[in-house]
């Protein structure tokens, strides 16, 4: 389960791709959540994935 709350997500999300994934697709497909949901509701609060970081900023 991860967090619903946007700012929650973003620490949640950033400290799992720092730790444990290589990427935002592999994070997904492990914790099988869907991608989409997890850009849509990062880009809510102004935050966007950026590849070559591996995070979202």
């Amino acid at each position: 389960m991860i967090p619903k709350e946007p700012a929650m997500l973003l620490s949640f999300v950033n400290l799992k791709l720092r730790d444990y994934y290589v990427d935002l697709d592999i994070l997904c497909k492990e914790l099988e959540v869907d991608k989409d949901e997890i850009v849509q509701k990062l880009a809510s609060i102004d935050y966007h994935y950026d590849k070559e970081r591996n995070q979202f900023v």
